[in-house]
């Protein structure tokens, strides 16, 4: 009984002397937070997916106080976010919403594997090891790279092979454009409109291209020669687009042989 007495008094007289110590450690190593970062803060998503390239929600909020980042750095929060920050700051700000887009229609049927894969299930393994594993060499992959590092649920590879977008839940933080070995996801402003290519078949030879994929860039330059605006030009292998000249008007993607153009209010369903 003695023991057991004993034991609660020293368990009592310890965790007062924490708490005591506790106290005073929390006053001598006080460190005063400015409220503007505070409020920052607190404005911020919250979602510390470092999507803006600081540690977290507390890092970039420190940032933009101090002047280091601007007041539309977060891509998820999007325009109502840096409208807040800008106004706790002092200053304007306005950011375009973003979304993720896949610019690759190779599925497992219209574009087949080089062999059977053995090895790590990753594209970036699969990159590293035998440059991809899909006869496009240019093509994704469907390993999920992109999926498993999206920290709000917005991307998941479908039985086709291929990652599919929630565009209701994506926020365009990149994470998966950066992630992604093949280049084979870019983000768009959600509310525009004109045509968008959907390869990303950088092959300049017709022939392989053609071999590779059915529904790959043949650079066969219709989609230039039809365009009124000259809003669309053949880059590095690929239609670029210059939305300052593009009017949606559709004519590069009747045009297309091979399907590989097409308008982004029409196909990739980003506008709600």
């Amino acid at each position: 009984m003695n023991v057991i007495l004993l034991t609660l008094v020293v368990s009592l007289a310890l965790s007062a002397l924490l708490g005591f110590l506790l106290g005073v450690f929390k006053k001598v190593f006080h460190v005063d937070v400015d409220p503007t970062e505070q409020a920052v803060r607190a404005a911020l998503p919250g979602a510390n997916c470092g999507a803006c390239g600081y540690p977290g929600c507390d890092g970039l909020a420190a940032a933009i106080v101090r002047g280091d980042a601007p007041v539309n750095a977060c891509p998820v929060g999007g325009a109502s976010c840096a409208a807040e920050v800008g106004r706790i700051m002092g200053v304007e700000a306005s950011a375009e919403k973003k979304v993720a887009v896949l610019v690759c229609q190779g599925t497992n049927e219209l574009c087949k594997p080089k062999a059977e894969y053995v090895g790590v299930k990753t594209c970036r393994a699969a990159k590293i090891s035998v440059n991809g594993t899909k006869m496009c060499d240019f093509g994704c992959m469907g390993f999920g790279d992109c999926e498993a590092v999206c920290p709000f649920d917005a991307i998941h590879v479908g039985p086709d092979g291929l990652p599919h977008v929630d565009y209701e839940k994506c926020t365009g933080c990149g994470l998966c454009v950066a992630e992604c070995p093949q280049r084979t996801l870019t983000l768009v402003p959600q509310a525009r409109k004109g045509a968008i290519a959907l390869c990303s078949n950088r092959n300049p030879r017709k022939a392989q291209v053609i071999k590779d994929c059915k529904v790959g860039c043949i650079k066969c330059l219709k989609c230039e020669k039809v365009c009124p605006k000259g809003a669309i030009k053949v880059t590095d292998g690929i239609p670029v687009v210059d939305y300052s000249l593009c009017d949606a008007c559709g004519e590069c993607v009747k045009a297309c042989p091979t399907h590989v153009l097409a308008l982004i209010e029409e196909k990739v369903a980003l506008v709600q």
